[in-house]
């Protein structure tokens, strides 16, 4: 047998022996064992929820985009996610004077050869007054007529309204499944007319059901049970909402890429905007990439504060370590003794501290994943979150848990593999 083969067999016994030692110690001694695990368990499952928690987000923000068109973006006043709170003091932003966007950009915009449609929007909140019951708080969006096409979802009663009805400023309204519910019963809403008041803008006015629209489940329906669509006109001259914030939902045709759509888009809004070569642009394109990029990096700081917080966990658990570690050493004096004085060297009782300490850590990692993926389980069954465990988590949470084992038994191990044989061999 080589060298090689013969260091390799030797590593390997010392392992399985480690491993029995090891065993045998948390056998005899449950309740600081398990106490000790605990904590790490607990460290390691705020990890493997919290990870499994923003991928189930990510999962739902993404296949609401792409329900909606891969190549979709949007026009708006301003970007956005280039806004950082504080920059201006008390100045104003920069996009404060930009124009706001207008429906008859909108139209303009449909009609270009590369766009098959280019809806007018903006939101608002709204009350529903209907024989007594009253609805506050609605979300309310101005929109303009074929907005269903890109909305996940589907009118299970009534209609959408027309592009007609849009033009001439009519006081219709379709609502969500669950408002219909709350105002009526089970008495059919379509037909219906409900008080409608804009509290911000003091006016209340009319308006007729058209239609009932239920959301597929996702991450928002739940938070967005009470919903209103208006035609944008009625929305603006009939409860006098502002359209400050509105903007544009801009699809290209199927056979023309995002960049060239955009450069359509930003070559005509520059013409009706009266812009020189020299002139900026005052409006901004926004593509769902830089939404979801914009959501990465807030989920990215927030995952780290999290992270931060479940390294208490961990260090809780790596005290405990060191405590029951210490704990063993001195309990196993005599025994170390007669394994020095047998023939065993210092790599081979720190070896032996070391894997027992790497087993209690690796132990709440496993009951840490376990109760972690429990609760991702519970909220894919109970919410529309699809809530999964990512495999990156599952090997971070087992490489934080054996390296707290290794860091935190490292002294207990050293302090087990100095001990002279003589001494230990007299311990009582």
């Amino acid at each position: 047998m080589s060298d090689l083969e013969h260091r390799r067999a030797s590593g390997l016994t010392a392992l399985h022996e480690g491993l029995v030692i090891a065993w045998e110690a948390l056998r005899i001694n449950k309740l600081r064992s398990s106490l000790t695990i605990l904590g790490v368990a607990v460290g390691v499952s705020v990890v493997v929820a919290m990870a499994a928690l923003i991928t189930g987000i990510r999962t739902s923000i993404m296949s609401a985009f792409e329900s909606a068109g891969p190549n979709n973006f949007v026009v708006t006043r301003f970007d956005f996610t280039q806004v950082r709170s504080g920059d201006e003091g008390n100045n104003r932003p920069p996009w404060w004077d930009k124009p706001e966007i207008e429906p008859e950009e909108a139209e303009r915009l449909a009609a270009l050869p590369g766009i098959d449609e280019a809806l007018y929007s903006f939101g608002f909140s709204v009350s529903f007054d209907f024989e007594g019951q009253r609805v506050g708080n609605v979300n309310a969006q101005g929109y303009s007529a074929g907005w269903p096409r890109y909305s996940q979802g589907d009118f299970i009663a009534g209609r959408d309204f027309t592009p007609g009805e849009v033009r001439q400023n009519r006081a219709l309204v379709v609502i969500s499944a669950d408002l219909a519910l709350e105002l009526f019963g089970q008495r059919d809403p379509i037909g219906r007319r409900v008080r409608v008041g804009n509290v911000f803008r003091g006016t209340q006015e009319a308006f007729t059901v058209v239609g009932v629209y239920q959301q597929e489940p996702n991450i928002f329906s739940s938070a967005m049970k009470h919903f209103a669509i208006f035609p944008h006109t009625a929305a603006e001259r009939r409860l006098r909402q502002n359209a400050w914030q509105a903007q544009i939902l801009v699809v290209p045709k199927d056979s023309v890429s995002m960049s060239q759509a955009q450069d359509e888009v930003i070559a005509a809004l520059r013409a009706m905007r009266g812009l020189g070569p020299r002139d900026e642009n005052n409006f901004a394109l926004l593509s769902s990439a830089q939404i979801v990029d914009l959501f990465n990096s807030l989920t990215a700081v927030f995952f780290l504060v999290m992270l931060a917080l479940s390294s208490a966990g961990l260090l809780v658990g790596g005290v405990g370590v060191i405590g029951i570690m210490l704990i063993s050493v001195t309990e196993r004096t005599r025994e170390i003794g007669i394994r020095k004085a047998v023939g065993a060297t210092r790599r081979e009782i720190l070896w032996q501290f070391l894997v027992e300490a790497s087993v209690l850590t690796a132990l709440g990692a496993v009951g840490g994943m376990l109760a972690g993926w429990g609760l991702a389980e519970a909220v894919a069954a109970w919410t529309p979150l699809p809530a999964r465990i990512p495999i990156w988590a599952v090997g971070a949470a087992l490489g934080m848990a054996i390296l707290t084992g290794m860091l935190f038994g490292l002294f207990p191990a050293h302090r087990a593999a100095r001990m002279d044989p003589v001494v230990a061999l007299r311990y009582e």
